[in-house]
This record gives structure tokens, sequence and C-alpha cells, in this order.
């Protein structure tokens, strides 16, 4: 789920081999009626393999009636050793979901991916599990850091982690934060934010923005539109020294939120953001190894790939559609994929030859596409040949 690369080649932040692991559920806390918080215990011999910076996310992969079933999810605290916490909000119809906030109870074992994603904040850069270390670079590197954020829903669950790291970190960061909701009793980690305004009450404000619930500002009444959102800017959330922007929520509102900051002239770096979804309802994510129908007569492609040094090919059928990822899929299991809706990163590969399109991207910077990375579950060959590497 995150669309930002990474920025150094150290540390959890640094591209790794997107790999699963058993872990216990430790505890399975109620947040609202439709949340939980799932905490999973991480055994002494895989801590640095689940070491995370702010913002980053897990994939979690189970079997549910008889179906493997992944789902992404953002880590929603600081870095803790021993410890990953997700927050889970139920979906209509969704079937991780609703199986997480009915049946999921301490004592179970998941299949967890190590963190990845580069949702996480450049200015004042967080990480890991040695906080103690943290605070010193951040300090020495940038000082009065202003960060804004706008979140809905379980958007807040990596703006959770942000913002209680930049705030503790460092003693001059501020932290801003717009949290859109339905009604009062819709708001995850309710408590928490109040703890943290008590905490930080000259650093840290939230306001919350109520679609449902009529509020003594109208400005949080009701939902945010354009309309809103200018007011929001002009008179709350004034854009010219912000030194960072985080947006987490539904496709149309991190859009909406994108598009206002460009008219402003809010640098396209300065903006970080992440999705739930592409918003895209008549495209399900999820090509998993799908069988595809051969065509005898018709033109075929192949597909080569790259992964853990190890080198595949398989010929797809140029009338099928296939995604590079699904052809992958057909003859290693273990290629590495999330959310396969071209949203979370997950599969990223560099192609080396051939050519192809890419339909979506929501989780590649510029950069990375000039260089020649791709979403593979969102990429076709469009050459008789196309190479990859996942390794790249």
């Amino acid at each position: 789920m995150t669309l930002k690369s990474p920025t150094t080649e150290a540390g959890p932040s640094a591209r790794r081999r997107a790999t699963f692991s058993p872990l216990r559920v430790k505890e399975v806390r109620r947040l609202t009626a439709d949340s939980v918080e799932v905490s999973f215990e991480v055994p002494e011999h895989l801590v640095e393999d689940f070491d995370y910076a702010p913002g980053q996310y897990v994939a979690l992969r189970t079997e549910i009636e008889g179906k493997e079933v992944r789902r992404s999810y953002s880590i929603c605290t600081e870095p803790v050793p021993g410890e990953i916490r997700v927050a889970v909000k139920r979906d209509i119809g969704g079937v991780f979901s609703t199986w997480a906030n009915e049946q999921l109870k301490p004592g179970d074992t998941l299949d967890v991916m190590n963190p990845a994603g580069a949702f996480i904040s450049k200015t004042a850069l967080t990480s890991m599990n040695r906080p103690e270390e943290l605070a010193e670079e951040t300090i020495a590197r940038h000082t009065g850091a202003r960060l804004v954020a706008f979140a809905a829903g379980s958007g807040i669950t990596p703006i959770m982690a942000i913002a209680r790291s930049v705030l503790s970190a460092s003693p001059d960061t501020s932290f801003e934060l717009v949290y859109a909701n339905r009604s009062a009793a819709d708001v995850m980690f309710a408590e928490e934010l109040g703890d943290m305004k008590d905490r930080y009450p000259s650093r840290f404000v939230v306001h919350h923005v109520l679609s449902r619930e009529q509020r003594l500002n109208p400005l949080l009444t009701g939902r945010i539109d354009a309309e809103k959102l200018t007011a929001l800017l002009d008179h709350v959330l004034p854009t010219e020294n912000a030194d960072e922007w985080f947006l987490c929520g539904p496709f149309e509102l991190v859009q909406l939120v994108r598009d206002e900051l460009d008219s402003r002239d809010v640098p396209a770096e300065k903006v970080r953001f992440e999705l739930f979804t592409t918003g895209r309802p008549d495209r399900p994510a999820g090509q998993q190894g799908r069988r595809v129908a051969e065509d005898q007569a018709g033109p075929t492609r192949r597909i080569e790939f790259t992964l853990d040094g190890l080198t595949g090919q398989v010929d797809s059928p140029a009338s099928s559609g296939e995604t590079v990822l699904n052809a992958a899929l057909r003859q290693r299991s273990d290629v590495p994929f999330a959310c396969a809706g071209g949203v979370c990163g997950t599969c990223r590969a560099k192609v080396i030859s051939g050519d192809f399109e890419m339909e979506e991207n929501y989780a590649l910077e510029a950069d990375e596409v000039e260089r020649g990375f791709v979403l593979t579950c969102q990429t076709r060959p469009t050459s008789d040949h196309l190479v990859v590497d996942y390794d790249a």
C-alpha cells in the first residue's frame, strides 16, 4: 500500500526480498464497532527482518474457507522491537476484514510479510528499532519541521505511526492533522489522538471532520469537497511553510488534495500519499496465477523474469492480456505481490529489455519509471520478448 520510493539503501526503507513468516497474534483490541488493532509477536530471530520505518506496511496471508487471502495493512505504532501492530477496519463485503473483526483471536498464527513501502517522512525520517539513535539524527538534520496530514477512516493508521515518531524524536517538529470520518463513533484511535494532544499541546493539532454529525465549526461538518478543502487551506492549514504533506485515504480524497496542493504550487516532492484502493471497482485486483487458455493458432509472447538469482520464462498467448505477475506466478508461487492492484508496490521489477504497457501506477515515482521499473501486476508485454528483474 505505499506510493513513494525509498531514499536510502540501508535500514528498513531499502528494498529487500518480500518474504512471509508465521507470526503469533498477541492481542486483538477493539477500536470501534468496525475496527480492531491486531498485535503480532515477533520472535527474537526475526526482529531485524521486521525492522521498519513509521508509515510502512505489512501484507497478511491466511486461508479463509479454503482460499488463500492476502491483504496489506499499515503499521500503526512507532517502531518497537519484537512487535508489529496493524489496524483492520471492516469493509462491506471484505472477506479478510470481516474475518479479522469477527473471528481472529490471540494465539492464532498468520503469515506476515516483512515491512515494506515508503510512505515515510523525508523531512524528519524516523526509523527502525533504534529510537535513541533516531532522535539525534533527526534533530541534527532538521529542526522546526512542520508536517501536515489528511486522513480518512483507516487512513489514520500510518499517520499515527509517523506522527508519534516524529513528535517524540524532535522537540521542535509540529504536526497538523485533518481527520475525516462519518461520526465520532467511527474515529479510530480516538483515545490515542487525545493523549497526543495532551502530551504535545503546542505541537500537535487534530481537526476532526465529521460528515454525518453537526459540529460547531461548519468547516468541520460534512464531506471534504473542493469548497471545504479550499477553505481549510486558506484559513486553517496555510501551505506556505509546510515542509511535508501526508495524504492517506480513498482515491477521491487523496486526488482532490493532491490537485489542490499542486494548484497552489506545493512541490510534488513534498507530498506523500497512500491509497486504500485505486477506486476502480470495475477492475478488481488480484491475478494470482490464474489459468490462461492456450491459443495454438495465435502469437505468443515470452516473459522472462529473474527472482532470487534464478531465471524463469513463460510463454503467454498474446490474446490473453496476461500480466507479467500472473505469468510469473504460473511458474513460481513465491513471486512477491500483495495487493495486485497497482497500489502497494510489492511486485516492483525492472524491465531489462522489451516493450510493454503499464495500466495503473499508484506506487512508483516518476524517476523510478524513467529508470525502467514497473508494477508487474499492471504490466503486459507488447513485444514478442519481455525481460524483467525482480532483484534489481
